[in-house]
Parts: C-alpha cells; sequence; structure tokens
C-alpha cells in the first residue's frame, strides 16, 4: 500500500498517511476524476470505512483531500453521526491531523505559509480559499489552452468547461464579474478558475 501512495503523496508525508490509513481501517480507492469533489468518505454496509481520492490530483491536494476524508470518519466515530459534516467536531479532527504534515520537507515554501494559515480554520473546501487554491494549481499538469480568469484580458470572451461563454468585465473585491453571452446575466468568478481563452 505504501508503494501505491508514494506515487500520489510528498515522499515524507507517504509513511504518516499509511499509518493513519491503517489506524482508522480506511479502504481507500484512487479513482477517475470527479467535476465535483477531489474525495469521499462513506461508511458501507458492514461498518466499512471507505474513502475514494481522485487520481488526477497534485501530491499536495491529494495529501490535503486524504487528510481531509480521514478526518470525517474520526470525527463519526469520536462524536457520533449527528455531527455536521464540515461543523466544528470536524474543523478540530481535520486540524489535529494535519498538523504533522504542516512541515518543510512535505510542503513547498510556496504552499506551507498558505496551508498554516488555511488550517487556522479549515473549511469544507481548500477551493474556497483562493490564495491557497492559486498556489496548490501550480502544480497540477495543465494543459496548453487553459488558463486562469486572471490571466483573461479585459473585455475578452472565455469558455468555461461546461461550454458556456462568458465575456469579463472588472473585477469586483476578489472575483471577477463576467457577463454570461446567451442570457446576459452577470456572473462571479474566483481568479483561479479554470477557463479557455476564445479568439477575439
Amino acid at each position: 500500500m505504501s508503494d501505491v501512495l508514494s506515487k500520489y503523496l510528498p515522499e515524507h508525508a507517504v509513511l504518516s498517511c499509511f499509518e493513519l490509513i491503517k489506524e482508522n481501517n480506511v479502504h481507500l480507492k484512487i479513482v477517475n476524476e470527479r467535476q465535483t469533489r477531489h474525495g469521499d468518505y462513506r461508511r458501507a454496509v458492514g461498518g466499512k470505512h471507505e474513502i475514494t481520492v481522485n487520481a488526477n490530483l497534485n501530491k499536495y491536494r491529494f495529501l490535503i483531500t486524504l487528510v481531509h476524508e480521514i478526518s470525517h470518519l474520526v470525527a463519526y466515530e469520536k462524536y457520533g453521526r449527528f455531527i455536521k459534516p464540515h461543523g466544528n467536531e470536524w474543523k478540530i479532527t481535520f486540524q489535529r491531523l494535519m498538523v504533522p504534515f504542516i512541515r518543510p520537507e512535505i510542503f513547498p515554501h510556496s504552499v506551507l505559509p498558505l496551508v498554516a494559515n488555511h488550517f487556522r480554520n479549515p473549511t469544507a473546501s481548500s477551493d474556497t480559499d483562493a490564495r491557497l487554491a492559486f498556489a496548490l494549481k501550480q502544480f497540477d499538469e495543465r494543459k496548453p489552452d487553459v488558463h486562469f480568469i486572471h490571466e483573461v484580458p479585459s473585455g475578452s470572451m472565455f469558455r468555461i468547461k461546461n461550454g458556456r461563454i462568458f465575456q469579463k468585465k472588472g473585477l469586483r473585491v476578489k472575483r471577477y464579474e463576467c457577463l454570461e453571452v446567451k442570457t446576459g446575466r452577470l456572473f462571479l468568478f474566483n481568479a483561479n478558475a479554470e477557463v479557455e481563452i476564445l479568439p477575439g
């Protein structure tokens, strides 16, 4: 199992993750990409703990996702099944399990302070922390035609994954205001949303 994990995790995180998996009796499945989530925890029939994590994640996001899902399991076991999925019990558990990994041997210096800051009060998804999500995305394998929305010139057209076409307008606080061409409605996008720029 640790051989498999070494393909997906930072080198110095492999043994600790392997211990966490063993200790909590986790059945880990590494699965093809799902657009809506990076990972998932469910208690299967017979009480088996099943965790799935997307295979296409870079090793730093894979680590955060794996610990996120194990935290659901540990919080569920400790506090019972009536807790909120991302409530205080889960947050405390996630912080406690993540602290041993917030080290320079595991996270690169460009990401480490952002990870440390995020785990003062972790959210349901690290994607909602725009600075951390952007720093983590730098380690993804990027397709040449994919850009972040902050790289799109103002007034330019772009397409998102589901095929809808927008025109970039202006910056509103931390997000970009964009006009959907078909409906004329305004939408707000995070700076690190991935889009395809259309030729002008």
